[in-house]
């Protein structure tokens, strides 16, 4: 979404092809706010992202009222804080036991299932009996996600009911990945017969609104990895 010039422009330090960027970009345009959206060079990284981000030095960060905001996640619940009454749309479940819930399954996400997804990305194993264990694992996290989406939505579109939520933007950017990993590691990974559910709910989300005009094409992933892997792909400049 484009922003307002002024002096309250709120800026994303990011990258288009980051799923962690684009989380935060879908919790901005569900809200209905304004940004500009600061590309970094990961090869290069700016001064601005080095002093806002001093920790981990890494993307996204959302700069709102001069204060830097860090880690994607944060930055959507601070959003859904912020902004609580744009658009009379809550991020995170009002119920506190769903709250609690979805922040559950977001830790799962990003600390257990998506590290083996980018780990079989990066370095896939040679080996059969190798890969075959890796892909149980990913594939046991599947199980797990589709169970969650039939708990959390209780039988609505989204794992936020209605409209999407927090484990939606959770999710979402990086289930965008998935045609892209299983191109470059030629390896099948999603199975409509195991995760029917969640094969549905992958096309509602990419269409939505907040969504459509966000997230890159698998094509454009797959160069993406390609041009990073050419330059001197490593854990610091990957566009996570």
């Amino acid at each position: 979404m484009a922003s307002r010039t002024g002096l309250n422009v709120i800026k994303l330090l990011g990258l288009k092809a980051s799923p962690n960027t684009n989380r935060v970009q879908i919790a901005l345009n569900l809200k209905g706010i304004p940004y500009e959206l600061s590309e970094e060079d990961l090869f290069n990284k700016s001064e601005l992202l080095l002093a806002s981000n001093p920790v981990y030095k890494r993307i996204p960060v959302l700069i709102h009222e001069s204060n830097p905001i860090s880690e994607s996640l944060t930055i959507v619940e601070y959003i859904d804080e912020v902004w609580s009454t744009h658009h009379q749309s809550f991020i995170l479940p009002v119920d506190p036991f769903d709250r609690s819930l979805a922040r559950f399954w977001a830790s799962y996400l990003d600390n257990v299932w998506l590290p083996l997804i980018k780990k079989f990305r990066e370095d896939p194993p040679t080996e059969e009996e190798a890969k075959r264990g890796y892909l149980d694992k990913i594939n046991e996290g599947f199980l797990l996600l589709e169970e969650a989406f039939v708990k959390c939505s209780k039988r609505k579109a989204f794992f936020g009911g209605d409209n999407i939520g927090y484990l939606d933007i959770a999710l979402g950017p990086f289930w965008s990945w998935l045609p892209a990993v299983e191109t470059l590691t030629e390896t099948r990974l999603v199975d409509d017969t195991k995760t029917p559910n969640l094969c549905r709910w992958g096309p509602r989300f990419f269409s939505h609104e907040a969504v459509k005009d966000v997230l890159l094409g698998p094509d454009q992933l797959v160069d993406v990895v390609k041009m990073f892997q050419a330059k001197g792909w490593n854990k610091s400049t990957r566009p996570s």
